[in-house]
């Protein structure tokens, strides 16, 4: 007994099974989570480690060197990457995709938890965090005050941070412009000597003096009582008084040789919005993470956290990364419906009757809503991509439905009972329908499996195009026969419409008979067809510029600011105001700017960024792209500084906002980089390819190194170790220990003060006591020598790198640009250094290799299952000839359109594949059909064509309508979307004219006259 006898016999069992899948599904539709694209970001785990007052050299030997070298050795490391700079260790370690994330947090904290013991003693404890440092925030928030100071608002700030830390899949809440309580010691080293004093003599008071240790408990026979000793140091008059010496007479405290303020940590840092100073908490989320659902629970939490605060504070949403999101996923829900309606349209213009249409129409939400249910068993999200893919299925799902319906409504426009007719028909059409949801299936299949980040992010697409592929085959064998047994009748007399139009297609089916009747007469005309094709579409490729995607409207643009090295912090903080003016001034499409000067980074002042937020495009007249350019000539005027203008790229592994061009260059010695690199870097910005061409190692950091005069010291009787720790106490701005203030610990730091700091010459103002207890001055006792160090040092894969970056000149594709800056370096620089892809063009090439297998497997498979579905080697040949044509469409029409090749319309040729081999199927199996009842060769082929013309048609066009809002870019986001649209639809149309004439005449050609 047939499936289709069985669903026609059974109509309740046939309903039942229809609505389980719903129900299924719509419990998985609220199960899953929901994200802007797949899981694609591998496991990161950050290694920071904070040395106060060493540079970078120091940190990259003593600090980062030990680190790494324990983290190397962890199973599934993809890359270790590192970055040395004054007073900060930074080490990404960047697992392979599909790692643990939790495990590999483990194994780092226990590598590096037995390092620890090799770091020098003053480096602070190694942190070790679930993301990447670089790592764009999901969410801002910002906290100003028309009353309350930085200082009182970074404590508010850390009480919501400590608020918001504890949401699941946040990594870490970062506070930008922190200035956390501090009580700053700013060192008189005139007065010092002036009293006969040392600098540790403060560092040895305070230890003295401020200390509150356990003291223990009296126990009586009736009561136990705890004891406990104040003698810390809570305000600045209490660090005043302290004593550093005293004579019995004669007392120096420290406020006699120092000035005491309760100050901030880090006075070189400040974030600004709307030209307002601010405190920041940047939430970052955990790679994977649910990043709609973090934002919705801040959020959330952020109404009772109000309650609260002081009322004196506003707390308001700076940036949310969050907002795009949710506007492009409603884009493709919007385009979800139009796609239905569209559908649905060319359902009814081609059956013409309202009880008939609604036959494959039941199918598409059926079929869409059950795939949910495969997606949540899978574990896998909503998101941009798994919404496309349901836009994609509503042309797909209704086609089996479609061949199933016409095929039976044949049957019973010649006279065959409905009951009959079904089961007839769809005997007849079996085999063609699984064929062709079979094919459809086949095409993903290789990205299903494909590892990487290719895989990883179309892996949920594939399901959703495959599952509903399936789903909508059961359906409609199942549910469509049985609705069709019992709807279709014989019309004797047909409606309005039906007579309006019919003769139209009357017409049409004639034209087409006449048309390829001459092409069978002589079939080799399809031969130069099928070369012209190819030629077009070898052209067109060659000529396509590609990329990884194209760029989206995000209303965003980050602008990032260096100064020279050795930049005071005045400096670039007056030039972060003028642009920010600048910026205020010139772009009125501006919602919102954030400005940070110094932002973050231990020891470094000489950068900035400013985030600027713009209205929404449809309150626009000018594009992000429009308003980039326009900020890159606006803000060249400011000198002093280099500017480098950044839109967050559509698709990027990790939350890094970078440049699209980069290539990391290894060595095995520094001195290699710093003498190759002046020259390869002239070249590459020479380069009418490539814009705003850096790289990250520079050498250009002024620094003094402190040479120790050892004849001197002996002499003198004290030690090089007494030198360097003077200069660290001194010059570091070192801790010297902690206090209390409103039960919370905040750190006590020391230094020269600024007017003894300013220059070489200072050096003579700070002594220490030889073994006679006489003062001697520091700059007796050592040499002074100048010299350009790099103020960064970066090691990737355990090798010294330079990362070089750059953006692709204008109308440059990337894939263009990045040939160009590989040809550049392996021009300039010997064998010996190694070079690697990294970011966007990482990701570009690995995509474009994937995407180059996936195409060659599908084309591999599609062949061999049919093949195996119709025991001929012969026919799947006639078939696939179907794709060259297709090809040729697609590709004309994204050179033409002026769209590039990318991620995007190289997966709608790989759907090409699948979706117009189904019309040479219909075709061939058909003919098959007639040539076992007896028909020649020639007559069968016909036939089967002048049969399958309508349901062919009709596939076709809903194909077309499904993606023509793809196509069309409605919506945020949309415009990447665009190029796969454009590809498909393209390749439909042009496979539907020439596979209605093409593929019989191959059928004539290729197929043996005595056998089938």
């Amino acid at each position: 007994m047939s499936l289709a006898s069985t669903s026609i016999r059974r109509p309740v069992l046939t309903i039942v099974l229809s609505a389980l899948i719903v129900l299924f599904g719509a419990i998985g539709m609220y199960q899953v989570g929901v994200r802007e694209y797949p899981a694609i970001d591998p496991p990161i785990v950050n290694v920071r480690t904070t040395y106060t007052g060493a540079n970078a050299e120091v940190i990259a030997n003593q600090v980062t060197e030990p680190l790494e070298s324990a983290i190397n050795g962890i199973d599934g490391i993809r890359t270790l990457n590192s970055t040395s700079r004054e007073e900060q260790s930074n080490i990404t370690v960047e697992f392979n995709l599909g790692a643990d994330m939790e495990q590999a947090a483990n194994d780092v904290r226990d590598k590096v938890s037995r390092a620890q013991r090799m770091l020098p003693d003053n480096a602070d404890i190694p942190i070790v965090a679930k993301a990447d440092a670089n790592s764009t925030p999901i969410l801002v928030l910002s906290l100003g005050s028309n009353t309350l100071s930085l200082l009182e608002l970074t404590d508010q700030g850390t009480r919501v941070q400590e608020r918001i830390q504890t949401i699941p899949g946040v990594a870490e809440v970062n506070i930008w412009g922190i200035k956390r309580y501090a009580m700053r010691i700013y060192i008189d080293p005139v007065r010092m000597a002036g009293a006969n004093l040392t600098i540790d003599a403060i560092k040895t008071a305070l230890d003295k003096e401020d200390a509150e240790l356990p003291a223990g408990q009296l126990e009586g026979t009736s009561a136990l009582v705890s004891l406990r000793s104040h003698s810390e140091l809570k305000t600045e008059q209490d660090f005043r008084n302290v004593i550093l010496f005293s004579d019995g007479e004669k007392f120096v405290r420290l406020g006699d040789v120092a000035e005491v303020v309760l100050g901030a940590e880090n006075e070189r840092n400040t974030v600004r919005m709307n030209g307002r100073p601010m405190v920041s908490l940047a939430v970052v989320a955990q790679p994977g993470a649910d990043q709609l659902k973090i934002a919705d629970e801040v959020l959330r939490r952020l109404d009772d956290i109000r309650k609260d605060l002081p009322e004196s504070i506003m707390i308001q949403t700076s940036f949310d990364n969050t907002t795009f999101v949710r506007a492009a996923l409603s884009e493709v829900q919007e385009t979800i419906a139009i796609a239905f309606v569209l559908v649905v349209a060319i359902i009814f213009l081609f059956l013409r009757d309202f009880k008939t249409t609604l036959i494959p129409m039941l199918t598409i939400p059926i079929s869409l809503i059950g795939v949910f249910f495969v997606i949540w068993i899978l574990d896998f999200s909503i998101n941009i991509l798994t919404l496309l893919g349901v836009v994609l299925a509503i042309s797909i799902v209704v086609d089996d439905a479609i061949v199933v319906l016409e095929n039976i409504f044949a049957k019973v426009e010649e006279g065959l009972p409905p009951k009959e007719a079904a089961v007839k028909g769809v005997n007849e059409i079996f085999v063609a329908v699984i064929a062709t949801t079979l094919v459809l299936c086949a095409v993903f299949l290789p990205l299903f499996f494909m590892q990487g980040f290719t895989g990883r992010l179309f892996r949920e697409f594939s399901v959703v195009i495959g599952g509903s592929t399936l789903i909508s085959s059961f359906v409609a064998l199942t549910l469509g026969s049985m609705l069709s047994s019992r709807f279709l009748k014989k019309n004797e007399k047909h409606n309005w419409f039906y007579v309006a139009t019919e003769p139209f297609f009357n017409k049409l089916s004639s034209t087409y008979a006449r048309f390829l009747g001459k092409i069978l007469r002589h079939p080799l005309f399809a031969i130069p067809i099928i070369l012209v094709c190819a030629i077009i579409a070898i052209f067109s490729f060659m000529n396509l510029p590609s990329e990884l995607a194209p760029l989206e409207d995000r209303s965003r643009v980050n602008v990032q600011v260096t100064a020279h090295e050795g930049a005071p912090f005045l400096f670039i903080s007056d030039k972060m105001k003028i642009i920010e003016n600048l910026i205020l001034e010139n772009v009125p499409e501006l919602d919102r700017i954030l400005v940070q000067t110094a932002p973050g980074l231990a020891g470094s002042v000489n950068n900035g960024n400013v985030s600027i937020m713009l209205v929404n495009p449809d309150k626009r007249k000018r594009t992000q792209q429009e308003i980039a350019n326009s900020l890159r000539r606006l803000l060249s005027q400011v000198e002093g500084v280099r500017i480098s203008i950044q839109q967050e790229q559509t698709i990027r592994v990790g939350s890094r906002s970078s440049q699209p061009v980069q290539v990391v260059v290894q060595s095995s010695e520094l001195d290699s980089l710093k003498k190759y690199l002046p020259a390869l870097m002239e070249k590459i910005q020479l380069s009418p390819h490539l814009t705003m061409a850096d790289v990250n190692l520079k050498f250009t950091k002024p620094q003094l190194d402190v040479e120790m005069d050892r004849d001197h010291l002996r002499a003198s009787g004290i030690a090089p170790r007494e030198v360097a720790n003077a200069l660290q106490l001194a010059y570091s701005g070192l801790r010297y220990g902690y206090f209390l203030k409103d039960g919370k610990q905040y750190q006590i730091m020391g230094e020269i003060n600024s007017q003894n700091r300013s220059e070489p010459a200072s050096l003579q103002t700070l002594y220490l006591k030889n073994s006679e207890g006489k003062l001697v001055s520091l700059d007796q006792l050592v040499d002074l020598k100048e010299r350009a160090v790099p103020p960064q040092i970066f090691n990737y894969n355990r090798y010294v790198s330079a990362t070089i970056s750059a953006s692709p000149a204008a109308d440059v594709a990337l894939g263009d640009a990045i040939s160009e800056m590989q040809k550049i370096i392996d021009n300039e620089l010997p064998d010996n250094f190694k070079t690697e892809l990294t970011g966007t063009s990482r990701d570009f090439m690995e995509a474009s290799g994937s995407l180059a297998i996936v195409f060659c497997l599908a084309l591999l498979i599609v062949y061999m299952l049919l093949a195996a579905q119709f025991e001929s080697f012969r026919h799947p040949f006639t078939i696939m000839l179907t794709v060259p044509l297709a090809l040729s469409g697609a590709l004309a029409a994204l050179y033409f359109g002026g769209h590039t090749l990318n991620i995007f319309s190289q997966i709608g040729l790989v759907m090409l594949v699948g979706l117009v081999t189904k019309n040479g199927i219909l075709i061939v199996e058909f003919a098959n059909q007639r040539r076992e009842a007896g028909l020649d060769l020639r007559h069968a082929v016909a036939g089967a064509a002048g049969a399958r013309l309508r349901p062919i048609l009709m596939t076709s066009l809903t194909s077309v309508c499904g993606f023509m809002p793809i196509a069309l870019a409605l919506g945020a986001g949309a415009e990447s979307r665009v190029p796969m649209g454009v590809a498909v639809i393209g390749g439909i149309l042009v496979s539907l004219v020439f596979s209605l004439l093409i593929v019989p005449a191959a059928y004539l050609l290729i197929s043996k006259k005595d056998s089938v």
